[in-house]
This record gives structure tokens, C-alpha cells and sequence, in this order.
């Protein structure tokens, strides 16, 4: 089994922030995004739609997203459960780690790329950066009245969504965006940097 990783961009980073916090190690193959190397013919052939991360099983069955690798995973590793132990439980990280892909992850990575371009073929756009940057302010203070004070996310233990928001921050922190993440979520991710999974 490896994984193919680019270690900046944030859905690698949100897979390898699971794997640290359930204590997987699995080797890492580098495709640097910002060379071009994912649009290369030998990486196409790997996934062709040009994404990270991949995962690739030892029969050379490849499996791509991040959240289908993660579900897969933890189907083979359930301890530290991440997703949760019952339904009603699986049911809640899933809708959050939802709310914190889609509406904190997918506005910071577009206010990222508006602003900073580093992708080739990419340009900076003042219009576009500002327009996320205003669609992603309700969404970080709805999640932040649901955090509350934690510690986690989804309450006493982490999740899914801590590994998805951490990936969201950590993006935003690169490409220096001051996004105004609120008391509760500010806290969180003060704490959750400290989280050896982090490192990753």
C-alpha cells in the first residue's frame, strides 16, 4: 500500500492528519502540484482526473478522495474510532465534517487560489477572492457556535471533521488569509496544532 501526497495541498494534508491520529503509517510517493507533476502522462495514468491524494493497494487497485480513502481505511482500522460508534454518532461527524468541507474547506482552497495562484495556469483574482471571502464568513461562525469550547469538533474526542478543518486552517495559514475563524474555532485550532497528527 502507498499513498501519492503533495504535503501543501489540504486533502493530502487531511489524510495524513487521520493517519496520525489513529497511528497508520503508510509510505508516501511525492507529486508536486505546483511542477505540473500531476498533469504529467505517468501520474494521469495513475488517476486521471490529476488529483491527490491516491491511494494504491498492494493488487494495484487505486482508490481517490480523500473521504472514500479515509471511510476505507477506517473499515480496516475502527480503533480510535473516528467516524463514530453508533449510527446516530456517524451520522453527526459525518454532517459536520460535511459543513466543514464544504463550507469552510472548499472557500478557503478557491480564496486561496484567487489570491496566491500558485498552480500553473492559475492568476490571482481580486473579484473572485473577495466574493469567498464574504460566502466563507457565515459559514465559520455557524461552526463556531457548534464547536462551542470543544475540545474537538464533534465533542470529547477527535474526528473526521477536526482532520478536515485542520486541513481548511492550515491552507488558510499558507497562503497568509486572515480569515476570522471566531473565539471557539480560533481556540480549537491553537489546541489542535499542538496534536502530534499535525506534524503530518
Amino acid at each position: 500500500m502507498r499513498l501519492y501526497d503533495f504535503r501543501f495541498a489540504p486533502n493530502p494534508r487531511k489524510l495524513r492528519v487521520y493517519l496520525g491520529e489513529k497511528g497508520l503509517a503508510i509510505p508516501l510517493v511525492p507529486v508536486d502540484l505546483v511542477k505540473g507533476e500531476h498533469r504529467t502522462p505517468e501520474f494521469l495514468a495513475i488517476n486521471p482526473r490529476g488529483a491527490l491524494p491516491v491511494l494504491e493497494l498492494d493488487d494495484g487497485t487505486r482508490l481517490t478522495e480523500s473521504l472514500a480513502i479515509i471511510e476505507y481505511l477506517e473499515e480496516l482500522h475502527p480503533e480510535p474510532p473516528m467516524i463514530g460508534t453508533t449510527p446516530l454518532e456517524r451520522a453527526r461527524v459525518r454532517a459536520t465534517e460535511r459543513r466543514c468541507e464544504l463550507g469552510v474547506l472548499f472557500r478557503v482552497a478557491h480564496l486561496f487560489h484567487a489570491t496566491r495562484a500558485v498552480l500553473p495556469g492559475r492568476t490571482p483574482d481580486p473579484v473572485v477572492a473577495a466574493h469567498f471571502r464574504r460566502d466563507l464568513a457565515p459559514h465559520l461562525a455557524a461552526l463556531d457556535a457548534e464547536v462551542g469550547a470543544g475540545p474537538f469538533v464533534c465533542g470529547a474526542r477527535p474526528t473526521i471533521a477536526d482532520c478536515t478543518l485542520f486541513a481548511a486552517f492550515e491552507m488558510a495559514r499558507l497562503g497568509e488569509l486572515a480569515i476570522g475563524p471566531g473565539a471557539h474555532l480560533a481556540a480549537w485550532y491553537a489546541r489542535f496544532r499542538e496534536r502530534p497528527s499535525a506534524a503530518a
